[in-house]
């Protein structure tokens, strides 16, 4: 935003500093293709009978009257006379011849009651003869002065200014509301990344701690009884075995994960028959389903091809089945579906049970996240949905829950 309103202001005062340039010099340009050469002339006659108003012109007749006069100036910045055909009063004409004389400059702006004037002094060799009733007499005319109106062009450049003020203000409000909004774009995904990282390292945390404390506690048991034999420790053995299974597991799980983030960028996906692997997963846990008293119905297409690698797309298809089977209520049923739609290819797996409530079906894919806590210690971490998600998402596809609650849950995955 500091670069922005730096390089806009510096914008527009360029514009300006040219604009208010620009029309200096066709003031001054005016003014002088107004204003005549200086006079050599030996004398200049004014006559109360010629002009009862006391104006003479001396020189050429300009183009434009309409914003412009000029004054004789004798000895001593004396006023001597004024050819003007605008309507101001005597008094403005002195004022005016004050302030131009007194300036020191061949030309300036002056203002006057509100209005701006800009004048240039010629110098002048003549004398100014007055023929009138009292007799004649005579002044010598030092310099020629005139003076044009200039008030609307700084009328301008004070608009000018004011609306590079308002524009400025207004784009300023403007940029800053966009570069806002797109400033939490690009930071709201590095944000939630961040605090799924410090949650995801604190659940890790947690879940690693619970099975090292088993350990320790166990292996604190047996030395506590070193005389005894192997075979009557053999339960401390066994619990200590147990929570290394699980620990282990977990780490599996964990570089899995991130073996799988990190090939996403380079995952090469083949063409395969999924339709092969989801009928290779059903004949797998066929026994598990039966000896549970579940019922299974299965909607299989033949030969359909997708794009992926086979044995990650049948993990998923392993935890998907695995997860309905987990869930399902007694004796309920499993519907496993896979069917082509357009150029996509769909599988469901949906079991019948309690369901999902909804203010939990946006977090279910979350790494370590259970709906269920009195479950975190029947093998599982939380970590299945999670790799399922990282496969069919590296696969270029889209995976989705659905539930109702109190009837049936159903996971869905779609591939190319």
């Amino acid at each position: 935003m500091t670069i922005i309103t730096v390089v806009m202001i510096s914008a527009f005062a360029a514009i300006y500093m040219i604009t208010y340039s620009n029309i200096q010099k066709e003031n001054q340009i005016k003014l002088t293709n107004i204003a005549v050469s200086p006079l050599r002339i030996n004398s200049l006659v004014k006559s109360d009978e010629y002009n009862n108003s006391g104006r003479v012109f001396v020189g050429k007749i300009p183009n434009d009257y309409s914003s412009t006069f000029s004054v004789l100036v004798g000895k001593g910045n004396t006023l001597l006379n004024v050819h003007s055909y605008l309507d101001l009063t005597e008094e403005t004409y002195a004022k005016a011849t004050k302030l131009a004389t007194s300036s020191n400059k061949e030309s300036a702006v002056i203002s006057i009651d509100g209005q701006r004037w800009l004048f240039k002094i010629n110098a002048m060799n003549a004398n100014l003869i007055i023929k009138g009733k009292g007799g004649v007499t005579q002044a010598a005319v030092l310099e020629q002065i005139y003076f044009m109106d200039v008030t609307e062009s700084y009328n301008i450049l004070s608009q000018l200014l004011l609306t590079f003020g308002a524009i400025s203000l207004v784009m300023l409000f403007v940029i800053f509301g966009i570069s806002l909004f797109f400033a939490r774009r690009a930071i709201t995904p590095v944000e939630i990344a961040y605090e799924k990282q410090k949650q995801f390292i604190a659940d890790a945390s947690h879940e690693l701690k619970t099975p090292i404390a088993v350990i320790h506690a166990n292996a604190d048991a047996l030395y506590a009884n070193k005389t005894e034999t192997i075979e009557s420790q053999q339960k401390w053995l066994d619990y200590i075995a147990t929570e290394t299974d699980r620990m282990g597991k977990l780490v599996s799980d964990l570089l899995y994960l991130a073996k799988t983030d990190s090939e996403a960028a380079n995952n090469e996906l083949v063409p395969f028959n999924i339709s092969h692997v989801v009928n290779d997963v059903l004949l797998a846990m066929e026994a598990v389903i039966f000896e549970k008293g579940i019922t299974l119905s299965q909607h299989i297409g033949p030969d359909l091809i997708v794009n992926g690698a086979g044995d990650k797309i049948k993990q998923v298809v392993i935890i998907l089945l695995d997860n309905a089977v987990k869930y399902v209520n007694e004796n309920g049923t499993i519907e496993v579906a896979l069917k082509k739609s357009r150029n996509h290819v769909h599988f469901s797996v949906k079991n019948s049970g309690n369901g999902i409530p909804k203010e939990n079906l946006p977090r279910l894919f979350d790494r370590f996240y259970r709906i269920d806590a009195s479950r975190a210690h029947d093998g599982s971490y939380g970590l299945g949905l999670s790799i399922a998600r990282a496969i069919i998402e590296n696969a270029g596809g889209k995976i989705h829950v659905t539930s109702v609650e109190g009837e049936s849950t159903t996971f869905i995955f779609e591939l190319d």
